[in-house]
């Protein structure tokens, strides 16, 4: 059957790391951008923080080298870090080109430089913001440069569902990824795509857990897509928890930015004291694998509900000038950072682990690729140092588009199979993907989060065993939609975290087991590589 779609790129996400791409091959061939809701809806558009990156004469790559090395906690691969800090710069005017501006500050008379914040982990101030709404301004820039391309196709609406290899296509050689099945969540249509190309940008898998600063887009879709295409994945058992998500019943998924407590915000316990000063030299600007379990045990040690981000010793002009969105979200909620400290509880927010790349994006199925948060380079090793994502997606991005192009890709695809729903109906009991959906996010919160033992574990992996057979009947029965596509691959990602957890005994980064709670130091350290059967 003929495709219903060929194009020589296919980028599955709109952030930061698939439009750079995109923009930078739509030159040499035509582009389909695939996402799941609107354009700019994607995590890069939640990013508060910024772009660690040196850019100051007081800074130098060496000490943001260190500055990784030291919070991914012996993991990080040496010359991945020193490869993509070292192209930052390079990236970042690139970007500025575009027409991407970050916030500066006077410096005597009419001199302006960049205002550059300091986060967890870092020595030096090298954070790159657009106030607090650096992903969104990101994400303008990005789309309008892409609007002017006519080779760029943008898919709204669409769900990628698999990706389409000649393995599964039935040829015994040449195994390679020639496209993708998706689908148009308002049709309800599966439309099969042609390409030589298909990166995956596709984010992280924050809904995987109970509590995350994740939009609902954050399923672990590329993950789940690549591992079932036969591809491995690394380190998923390295999920950080951002220790700051607000604290209100009605304030769903909101981040306050770490660069709060990088002007100054000190964490304190609900009698007020501070106490991150007895954990870490940093005190509150600590590595977030170390504040996030400070405070998961805070809340445990005292029973309250959450712990407070104070930063009222600053002046209500300063905090409405450097942190609007955040000002404004919390007085939503009665809440005035000015004058009381902000009521915050530890979420889901980043997966340091994910498919298997080299430092340029290839992964090990020829047309594929995977940048961002969906791939694992070794840049993040055990913990991600507080903006090194962005730094990364930008940098890898360009170097993926760049090494894609040189490639001699083979001719397209002609006999690919429509999508073959056989007897499928439209499901008559939703319910039971929502109970499965949300019985997977409170296990993952409950038995595989900041603190883990070996039996809530093994629990977990039981129950998703069982959740899994579940998930696999209704997927082949009934029609297929968003809401079903995102709960496979939800399960698949939730069980590759428990496995990968399982198979690490010992406790590292953001990996913290109490039945092994000391780091093997015995040996180099490895990563968990998990190969589909």
């Amino acid at each position: 059957m003929i495709p219903d779609h060929r194009y020589d790129y296919v980028v599955l996400g709109s952030g930061i790391a698939g439009l750079t791409f995109a923009l930078n091959v739509a030159a040499k061939g035509s582009v389909a951008v695939i996402t799941k809701k609107n354009r700019a809806e994607s995590n890069t558009n939640y990013a508060q923080g910024g772009i660690a990156c040196v850019t100051s004469d007081e800074d130098t790559f060496d000490l943001h080298v260190r500055d990784t090395l030291e919070a991914g906690a012996g993991l990080c691969h040496e010359d991945v870090v020193r490869g993509i800090v070292e192209e930052g710069p390079a990236r970042i005017k690139a970007l500025m080109e575009l027409g991407m501006s970050f916030t500066e500050r006077e410096n005597g008379g009419d001199r302006h430089e960049l205002d550059l914040g300091k986060e967890g982990g870092h020595s030096k101030r090298r954070i790159l913001h657009a106030k607090d709404i650096t992903g969104r301004e990101i994400e303008t820039a990005l789309l309008t440069a892409l609007a002017l391309h006519p080779n760029v196709e943008m898919f709204e609406n669409h769900a990628a569902i698999d990706l389409i290899t000649r393995r599964k296509l039935g040829f015994a050689t040449d195994n390679r990824c020639v496209g993708v099945y998706v689908l148009d969540n308002k049709s309800g249509r599966v439309e099969t795509i042609s390409c030589a190309h298909v990166l995956l940008a596709t984010g992280g898998c924050g809904k995987v857990y109970l509590y995350t600063t994740n939009p609902d887009i954050a399923t672990g879709d590329g993950v789940a897509m690549a591992y079932r295409a036969g591809v491995p994945v690394a380190n998923m058992e390295f999920v950080q928890f951002h220790p700051t998500c607000l604290f209100h019943p009605k304030a769903k998924s909101f981040l306050i930015s770490e660069a709060v407590r990088g002007e100054g915000g000190i964490l304190r316990n609900a009698g007020g004291k501070a106490f991150m000063d007895r954990v870490h030299p940093l005190k509150s600007l600590a590595p977030r694998d170390i504040v996030a379990r400070a405070i998961d045990a805070e809340i445990k040690r005292t029973g309250a509900e959450c712990v407070y981000l104070d930063i009222t010793h600053q002046s209500r002009e300063f905090l409405q000038n450097r942190f609007p969105a955040i000002y404004a979200r919390c007085l939503e909620f009665g809440i005035d950072m000015a004058v009381e400290p902000i009521p915050v509880v530890p979420g889901a927010h980043y997966q340091c682990g994910g498919v298997v790349t080299s430092p340029d994006g290839r992964t090990e199925l020829p047309g594929l690729w995977a940048v961002g948060e969906v791939g694992c380079t070794g840049l993040h090793g055990a913990n991600r140092l507080a903006s090194n994502s962005l730094l990364e997606a930008l940098v890898v991005a360009h170097r993926a588009a760049e090494v894609v192009q040189k490639e001699k890709a083979p001719p397209p695809q002609k006999d690919i199979p429509p999508w073959e729903s056989g007897s499928a109906q439209d499901a008559d009991e939703l319910v039971v993907i929502y109970h499965n959906w949300r019985e997977i996010r409170q296990m993952m919160w409950d038995y595989v989060g900041i603190v883990r033992t070996t039996k809530r574990l093994r629990r977990a992996a039981s129950r998703l065993r069982s959740l899994s057979e579940e998930v696999r009947d209704y997927y082949w029965n009934y029609k297929m939609t968003c809401d079903l596509v995102e709960l496979r691959n939800l399960v698949l990602v939730a069980s590759l975290i428990v496995d990968s957890a399982l198979e690490r005994h010992e406790s590292r980064g953001l990996h913290y087991t109490r039945d092994y709670p000391k780091t093997d130091s015995s040996s180099p350290p490895t990563d968990t590589i998990l190969r589909p059967n």
